[in-house]
Formats: structure tokens, C-alpha cells, sequence
């Protein structure tokens, strides 16, 4: 059999398509997207080993921006399902696992090219269906991040395996990077049609095979992530795709003694949950479940009395209304100081107030539809409550109207309370509480900032002056595991600034980076001795 120490492409950001007016991408998307909206509705079946399953249990996919239309429906499964995921996945693992890892390189490579290309308009217009983003949302997410995740994944993988130890004379002494022994389950959220492939696929690249539980509102687009795998060549098996209710799913998985690893992005209540779980389940797995976490955020925005006031609001703006709202690094806080408050709130109440809302289909929405009637129904609450207390205001926004879809304004609330319900819980929605401190009083409203939120994701400085931002950021070193100077708090780059958070916000093991990657591998050191002692005698016993 030939050998050789292969190098694999240099990865590249994929450059992000403008989506301008009479562009020729954006009469493509417009095209895909019109052409799945009216198509005959779609059944998304489970992926099984090499079996496609489908049940009597149909269950609607609608946009959330048009929620009576039907794109399809899912089969609902249940434990047996789970089980066979499970079986599938066992079976294809000896094959998996010993595949040479160039093969299973070329396979994601080959992914990320055809998402690239004949794949991008479609995960695009199903992101912008599903899980209602904008053009330029499903593009730096659909597109551009999960081929980016593939691809630097990629030279991850083979960084881990060109680590190796010092051999002392007549010595050789090796790493190998083996797959974890058992499955992989992972959970994966709405939110990010990127962090739903990339929480299967890592794991995968490293010789796993996995059960991928998506959530129900991300099923439409989950099915064009299990086309693409399998158009790249995926094996059956590698990754099985089952829509079951969580419970459900859960008994059969955390109770499998081959449990080896939960890939989670989700809320840090489901998160602690399922920890929990596995450790009641410990004296049955054959070995450690690996837990790798993204969860919550409540993150932040402070402007020091030296910052421009333009850019905060810009910051503003965009970090907490991008995607309705609906990212775990949103803007969620902001502190401003009082000599330029008013001035900051000025500009984004007419930032907000130029907003366009209403469906993908139309470019020229910035916001769209929050994702299910649950989530807008809690949204709205948070609102009402900002309305009914005498220490806050809506300065904008404060609307909301689900009779088509589930459209929320974005709304600015400023308080005077700071340890106001709206700067304290995580929303996750069109949604930012402004907190006005006094603009001598820098060093106790960091204090504050880092005590008044469990979470820990993301957050950002608007400062010019250098002392203040190196005093900030060491000030807030456990405040955010994703850092911004003068910048938004939102907007991480696979390869660039890689993700994740402590405290509440997960185990920070920054996915878009090797730290993530070298997680779904057991590290084994071999030791070959050339020429042997024939003596157990040491020198000292002379």
C-alpha cells in the first residue's frame, strides 16, 4: 500500500457574496428561494445507516415569517429510532475509524466545494425558509461558515496529528490520535445552520460516527446539511440524523454504555440537564462521555466617556438586531456614559427606526420573524414587563404581531435599575436594555458588568483610550471567552477569533479551532525500544 505524509489545501476564509441589487447571486437566491417556498412540500425523513426512515408521526414545517404556509412535514421517531441510530452508527464505526485520514480530509474538502457551488443557493434559501434570516445572515452562515468550518477543520485534524513527542536515544516514541470509543451524540440548535453541520462533522473528521438530534425548527435545512454529506461521499452510518423528541432521545442515549461524547449548542438549563444525566448514568459507559458545551449568553456592550458616540450606536445596532436578536452572542446589555447617552440613543432609535421587517423574500428587510410562536410569546413578555414598571422605558421599538408570522420590533429599553429583569435574563430576541452610568464611575459599572450576568460569551469595549481598554479587558478576563475592541460582540470568524464561553455559556472549547477538534480524539503513546536491556541491574546497585 503507498504512503506519504500528505498536505492538505491551506484554508481560506470563503469570501461572503454581497447579495446587491441586480446582482447575479442574488437573482440566483431569489430564484431557489421562490422555487422551495412554492415547491410540492417536502418529507424529511430520518438518516438511519443506509436507510432513509419515515413514520406515520408527520409533523408541519412552516416558515416562521409566513407560519401557515407548509414547506413539509418530518417524521417524528422515537426510542427505537434513537436505538438504531445508535446500532448504525456502532456498525459503520471499524470501517470509519480505520479509513486512512486523508480519505475522510477529501470527503469534508469535497463538501465544502460543493457548498460552495451547487450547494450554496440551496442551504442558503432553506436557512432563510426554515430558520427566517435575511440574504446576507444565510450567507455568512450557511455558506461561508460552514465551508469554513469544514475546511480549516481540516488543517486542525492534521495539526493533531503532526504533534508529536521527543524520542531520546534509541527510543522512538510516537502519538496516535485514536477516535473516541463508542458514539457521539450531538444536539444542535435553530439558530446556526453552521454550528448544526460543524457539531456533527467535527467529530466525524476525527474517525467518530455520531447521532445528530437537530432541533425541530432547523429540520428543513438540517435535511440539505445530510444531502451535502452524502453527495461528498459520506459513508452510511458516519452520521445518522433522528428527529425525536428530546426525553425520548435522551433515555436511550445517556443510558448506552457506549456513550462517548455529547456535541451540545443549545440553552445552559438543557445543558446542566443532560450533564447531570451522564453523571447518574457514569457507572455504565465503558468509558468518560467527553462533554463539549456552547450555551447561553447575556452579553455586552460598554462605551467608556472616551469612545465615539457614532460607532457604539452602530455597535449597537447591528450586534443586538442581526438575525432578530437570535444569536447566543448578541448584544443583550449595553452601558453607556452619561455624557454621551443621549446622544448614542439618538442615533440607534434612528437606526432602528429606518429598519425594514418582514420576509427574506424581500432584500431589503433587515429584520425578519423570530423563530416559533414559543419563543416570540416569551419575547413579548419581557416587553410587556418593561412596559408596566415605573424604572424603565421603551425608547424604540416595543411592537409585536403574530397573525402571519411571528414578527417582533426591535425594541431598546432603557432603565434606570441596574439589576433590571431585561439587563439580568437572557431574552434571546430583538431586545437590548440600556443601563446610563455616571461617566466618572468607569471602574464600578465594570464591576457590574462582570457580576450582574451567570453567563460569560461575549462582549466588547468602545473606548480610544488605550489605558481604559488595557484596564478593561483584564478587568473582564472571565467576562467573555469572545473579546471586542471597539467592535460589536457578535460576528466570530472560523479561523480568526474561535468560539466560546465559561461560566453559564459552556466549557469554552471554542469550536473554528484545534481546541475543539482535539476533544473527539483519546491519545494513545507508543513507545519502541531498539535494542533492549538484557540486565535488570542498575549502575547504582554496583
Amino acid at each position: 500500500m503507498p504512503e506519504a505524509i500528505y498536505q492538505v489545501p491551506m484554508p481560506y476564509n470563503e469570501p461572503v457574496n454581497s447579495y446587491a441589487p441586480n446582482s447575479p447571486e442574488t437573482a440566483a437566491l431569489l430564484a431557489k428561494y421562490k422555487e422551495m417556498y412554492n415547491q410540492t412540500p417536502i418529507d424529511v425523513p430520518m438518516y438511519i445507516g443506509d436507510k432513509e426512515v419515515r413514520t406515520e408521526n408527520k409533523k408541519t414545517l412552516s416558515p416562521p415569517h409566513d407560519h401557515k404556509h407548509i414547506l413539509g412535514h418530518f417524521n417524528e421517531g422515537d426510542a427505537s429510532h434513537v436505538q438504531a441510530a445508535i446500532d448504525a452508527a456502532l456498525a459503520a464505526r471499524p470501517a470509519w475509524a480505520n479509513l486512512s485520514w486523508e480519505h475522510r480530509a477529501a470527503i469534508f474538502l469535497k463538501a465544502a466545494d460543493l457548498l460552495a457551488g451547487p450547494f450554496r443557493d440551496k442551504m442558503n434559501a432553506a436557512t432563510m425558509l426554515a430558520q427566517s434570516k435575511n440574504a446576507m445572515q444565510a450567507e455568512i452562515d450557511a455558506a461561508c461558515e460552514l465551508i469554513d468550518f469544514l475546511k480549516f477543520n481540516v488543517a486542525y485534524m492534521t495539526q493533531i496529528y503532526a504533534e508529536q513527542p521527543e524520542s531520546a536515544e534509541g527510543v522512538w516514541n510516537r502519538l496516535e490520535y485514536r477516535p473516541l470509543e463508542g458514539f457521539v451524540f450531538a444536539i444542535t440548535p435553530f439558530n446556526f445552520t453552521a454550528i448544526c453541520g460543524n457539531l456533527c462533522a467535527a467529530p466525524a473528521m476525527m474517525g467518530n460516527v455520531v447521532v445528530w438530534k437537530p432541533a425541530e425548527s432547523q429540520i428543513y435545512s438540517a435535511q440539505v446539511i445530510m444531502e451535502l454529506f452524502k453527495a461528498a461521499g459520506l459513508p452510511d452510518g458516519v452520521i445518522n440524523m433522528v428527529t425525536v423528541d428530546g426525553p425520548t432521545a435522551g433515555d436511550v442515549v445517556f443510558k448506552h454504555k457506549d456513550l462517548a461524547g455529547l456535541h451540545f449548542t443549545g440553552s445552559s438549563a438543557v445543558f446542566k440537564h443532560l450533564w447531570k444525566e451522564i453523571a447518574l448514568n457514569l457507572d455504565g459507559y465503558r468509558t468518560y462521555p467527553r462533554i463539549v458545551g456552547e450555551t447561553g449568553g447575556k452579553d455586552f456592550i460598554v462605551a467608556h466617556k472616551s469612545a465615539i458616540p457614532k460607532e457604539v450606536a452602530t455597535g449597537i445596532s447591528r450586534g443586538a438586531f442581526e438575525f432578530q436578536g437570535q444569536k447566543c452572542s448578541a448584544a443583550s446589555r449595553a452601558y453607556l456614559p452619561s455624557n454621551m447617552s443621549e446622544e448614542v440613543l439618538a442615533y440607534v432609535k434612528a437606526d432602528v427606526e429606518s429598519f425594514k421587517m418582514g420576509s427574506p423574500e424581500d432584500f431589503g428587510n433587515f429584520i425578519n420573524a423570530v423563530i416559533d410562536e414559543k419563543s416570540f410569546d416569551k419575547i413579548a413578555s419581557y416587553i410587556d414587563y418593561a412596559k408596566s414598571q415605573s424604572d424603565a422605558e421603551i425608547l424604540v421599538g416595543g411592537n409585536y404581531d403574530k397573525s402571519k408570522g411571528y414578527f417582533i420590533e426591535p425594541t431598546v429599553i432603557v432603565t434606570s435599575n441596574s439589576k433590571f429583569k431585561t439587563l439580568c435574563e437572557e431574552i434571546f430576541g430583538p431586545v437590548i436594555t440600556i443601563y446610563v452610568y455616571d461617566e466618572n464611575k468607569f471602574e464600578e459599572t465594570l464591576d457590574l458588568v462582570d457580576s450582574t450576568s451567570i453567563y460569560a460569551l461575549t462582549g466588547s469595549i468602545f473606548s480610544q483610550d488605550r489605558y481604559i481598554i488595557d484596564y478593561t479587558s483584564k478587568k473582564l478576563q472571565n467576562a467573555a471567552g469572545n473579546f471586542y475592541i471597539n467592535d460589536k460582540c457578535t460576528g466570530a470568524v472560523v479561523g480568526q477569533q474561535p468560539f466560546g464561553g465559561a461560566r453559564a455559556s459552556g466549557t469554552n472549547d471554542k469550536a473554528g479551532s484545534y481546541l475543539n477538534m482535539v476533544r473527539w480524539v483519546s491519545p494513545r503513546t507508543i513507545k519502541e525500544t531498539f535494542v533492549p536491556a538484557t540486565d535488570y541491574r542498575y549502575p547504582f546497585l554496583g
